[in-house]
């Protein structure tokens, strides 16, 4: 069970956003931290903490105003912790040997694998050929729908037709070395975690995943161990981030 640190970009900034609020209209998002400092700080202090395996994540889409000050920020992170760092925004086969050149040790993907809807195989295969199997993280970030969990994709913005279950992810897991899932609508709110979610990917042990969406408390973090001991991630509730939790004290999980 280990903390997986993260910096988000959005808009050429370093902040913590409510998920289910980004979109890209107007390049909005409802903030709950937009910090001082570069995306290079950030990835110096998780490695004077020796923390890996930390996702950045461009929010802002290829084409945006801001698209180009984002790269910026998360290549300083990048060079900053070379292979400490995951990074995700707008990968594709084409592009993700560029970011795995400026440090990145994997590369994370939905939009470009989930595409209309379903699972696009075709995309995932030249994807995982491209980088290795052993390169590429799955973003399984997913909405409640009913009594399931679909996953969304652009942005967290469209639902796809794609449910998560073990058996999804049993198919995925050929093609990639570990799972990162957003509980979307938790995300940012620091309200507890979904643990229905949690429960069942606790449950899947094939390869590693990483929960992330509602932590807000270290309560929150015995509910994650009961379920299973997933990896996690923290973000508007560190104290980093204007949130109370320490991240000191989060940083004994490691």
């Amino acid at each position: 069970m280990k903390f997986r640190p993260c910096i988000d970009i959005h808009n050429g900034k370093v902040k913590q956003i409510v998920g289910g609020s980004l979109a890209d209209a107007n390049n909005a998002a409802k903030e709950n931290f937009v910090s001082d400092k570069d995306g290079a700080f950030y990835a110096e202090l998780y490695k004077s903490k020796g923390l890996r395996g930390g996702h950045v994540i461009i929010l802002n889409p290829r084409g945006s105003e801001y698209y180009n000050a984002d790269l910026e920020q998360a290549y300083s992170a990048l060079e900053a912790y070379p292979m400490g760092l995951q990074i995700g925004g707008g990968i594709t086969a084409e592009n993700a040997a560029d970011f795995l050149e400026k440090g990145a040790s994997h590369v994370i993907v939905t939009s470009y694998v989930f595409r209309d809807g379903r699972v696009d195989f075709d995309n995932l295969k030249k994807l995982s050929q491209a980088v290795g199997k052993e390169r590429l993280v799955l973003d399984l970030s997913c909405r409640r729908r009913g009594e399931d969990y679909f996953i969304v994709t652009d942005r967290w913005q469209n639902f796809t037709e794609v449910k998560l279950t073990p058996q999804a992810m049993d198919t995925l897991a050929e093609y990639c070395d570990e799972f990162l899932v957003h509980a979307v609508d938790a995300e940012g709110k620091a309200r507890g975690v979904e643990r229905p979610l949690a429960e069942m990917l606790g449950k899947w042990r094939r390869i590693p995943v990483t929960y992330a969406g509602g932590i807000g408390s270290m309560d929150d973090l015995e509910v994650l161990r009961q379920c299973g001991g997933l990896d996690f991630t923290v973000g508007s509730a560190l104290d980093i981030f204007g949130g109370s939790l320490d991240f000191e004290e989060i940083c004994r999980y490691r």
